[in-house]
């Protein structure tokens, strides 16, 4: 009797779980080895005033496409994705960060965006359009080409404080 119960309850547990909505959808199937890659990605509909990063992060894992959306606003709670609803993966006070399932390349996807910026959340519609012909390396995202600017004046300065000091102590002498 009492596996039975135990049994009962996870399967009641289970279908709560699933339910939810706690599984993601997956996104469509790439021909691209996993890993990261940029990906050009435009907004249509809402008001016109918000903007999502592009180009973008495209992660592909098991054959399967994924792009970080982040908006110009941090005031995104959710997002809905072919029925599914996905929560930020942003640290708190950044815009807003979703990691949602490319369902389409080149046709628009629409997809929901919840606001809380006009004071009472509103669901608001959209479309995300992502170009396949656009899929390139990760460096070509302009995050990556500011940490490559950062890495050289950082050896920059350090090169020219190292140099500076011999030149001084060469003229001390």
């Amino acid at each position: 009797m009492k596996k039975k119960i135990t049994w009962l309850l996870a399967a009641a547990f289970t279908g709560i779980v699933a339910f939810s909505g706690v599984c993601q959808a997956d996104g469509m199937s790439v021909d691209k080895e996993d890993g990261e890659y940029s990906i050009q990605v435009d907004l249509e509909g809402g008001s016109g005033k918000a903007s999502v990063t592009s180009p973008t992060i495209l992660t592909v894992e098991d054959g399967k496409a994924y792009a970080q959306i982040q908006w110009s606003s941090s005031n995104y709670d959710y997002m809905i994705v072919d029925g599914e609803k996905y929560l930020p993966t942003n640290e708190e006070g950044m815009n807003s960060v979703f990691e949602i399932p490319v369902l389409s390349m080149d046709e628009a996807l629409p997809v929901i965006a919840d606001t809380t910026a006009m004071g009472a959340p509103h669901e608001i519609d959209y479309n995300l359009t992502f170009y396949s012909d656009s899929i390139g390396s990760k460096s070509q995202l302009p995050q990556e080409a500011a940490k490559r600017v950062v890495a050289v004046a950082m050896v920059i300065i350090v090169g020219g404080g190292i140099l500076n000091y011999f030149v001084n102590k060469r003229n001390r002498c």
